[in-house]
């Protein structure tokens, strides 16, 4: 079973927590400790981010951890060999994130054949065109085991989720806001409302909800109506404080109990 199908099976009594990281940065050498460290400290799920000359869908904390990345080396054959060093100590599921374009460049047959070689459970790219993976993607992915993961914001319409939930697996990723990522203090009723909306549709596949989760009131909200949350930049500039994981993590929940 697909470890990203597992972890849902396994988790339904529970509350999951996903955490976002840029690979290359703060150093190109860190990704196998950065990984190793939240599966050590009980992070459910990890995203591991793949740097991008034009991240459009990313605030200025990732995009400055991408530049970093991609200034000290980061490529996409070093990530995947780094990946596949740990491959067999790592039981948690790591989803791959980054834009259409590098995959494109990789080659789609390649790219998920080196998922799998890697130990990737689950892929998410921001600006695939859902018409593009359902013709050219998910024959691929679908072949290799590998889940691709789309995004829903509050302006997706009903039709629109639940044609996307039909037709994916693994989860279906909220996005708190058609904005891009970044801390946020608070969730107001508008986005509240949106996560009871999606909430009450009932979807087949499960939810996490992830942009803006900093602190205890953004994470109780996103995990009162998900499966859980995802952590993201909060994370990447406490990781680049510090240089340390271990401290990053330590912080980080010290963060999400105030």
């Amino acid at each position: 079973m697909n470890k990203i199908n597992k972890l849902f099976s396994q988790s339904k009594d529970r509350k999951l927590l996903s955490i976002y990281f840029c690979a290359g940065c703060p150093t190109i050498e860190g990704t196998a400790d950065v990984i190793r460290t939240l599966e050590r400290r009980g992070i459910d799920m990890i995203e591991v981010g793949m740097p991008f000359s034009d991240p459009l869908a990313d605030g200025p904390v990732i995009q400055e951890a991408g530049t970093i990345a991609l200034r000290n080396g980061m490529t996409t054959d070093i990530l995947f060999s780094q990946l596949k060093e740990i491959k067999d100590e790592i039981q948690i599921p790591l989803v791959w994130m980054g834009y259409l374009n590098i995959v494109m460049h990789y080659g789609y047959e390649r790219f998920f054949e080196k998922c799998v070689e890697s130990g990737i459970s689950g892929v998410i790219i921001p600006d695939l065109p859902f018409q593009d993976y359902l013709d050219i993607i998910k024959p691929i992915a679908d072949s290799h085991g590998i889940r691709v993961i789309m995004m829903i914001t509050p302006e997706t319409s009903e039709e629109r989720i639940r044609f996307i939930d039909e037709h994916t697996d693994g989860f279906v990723y909220m996005v708190s806001s058609a904005s891009i990522t970044g801390a946020q203090s608070e969730f107001g009723d508008a986005k509240v409302d949106y996560f009871r909306r999606i909430d009450d549709m009932n979807l087949r596949n499960p939810r996490m909800i992830g942009f803006g989760i900093s602190n205890r009131q953004t994470l109780e909200s996103a995990q009162a109506y998900a499966a859980g949350a995802i952590i993201g930049s909060k994370f990447v500039t406490l990781l680049r404080e510090t240089g340390d994981a271990d401290e990053a993590i330590n912080q980080l929940y010290k963060a999400l109990e105030q």
